[in-house]
């Protein structure tokens, strides 16, 4: 009897309590949840630089529109002069430059309504983790 009381000791022994596998189990979740954190901060970083070159190409095109009406608009202005009265060469100038400047900034605003801003991946392993520590459970 005492072997089989030493063997039934040991055994029990080398299996973790219940209380160790909740906190093992909780250090794991622990530990998963600060994993999914930092992948979401990264993918959130992704999708804000994404973000910030359309918005580039928005500003950019408005800083073309204010120097192409800067530096062109005379000078087009004087040489249509030539041809057709000052007001309507000034007129037709200031028309192509504005349509120029429209479709830049539009091209820049649909570039950056493409862009989803919810952390995607970092949803779905989130869901994937939860269903898995349901099934831990």
């Amino acid at each position: 009897m005492n072997y089989e009381t030493n063997a039934r000791y040991s055994t029990e022994q080398e299996q973790p309590s219940l209380g160790d596998l909740f906190s093992n189990l909780s250090a794991q979740a622990s530990l998963l949840f600060r994993q999914e954190v930092q992948l979401a901060q990264a993918e959130m970083t992704k999708k804000a630089t994404r973000a910030g070159q359309n918005a580039a190409y928005v500003i950019l095109g408005a800083v073309v529109a204010q120097a192409a009406f800067l530096t062109l608009v005379a000078a087009l202005v004087l040489a249509l002069s030539t041809v057709m009265d000052a007001w309507l060469a000034a007129l037709l100038v200031g028309v192509l430059l504005a349509i120029g400047a429209a479709l830049m900034v539009r091209f820049g605003l649909t570039k950056l309504k493409e862009i989803d801003p919810a952390p995607r991946q970092t949803i779905q392993t989130m869901r994937e983790n939860k269903e898995w520590l349901t099934q831990q459970i």
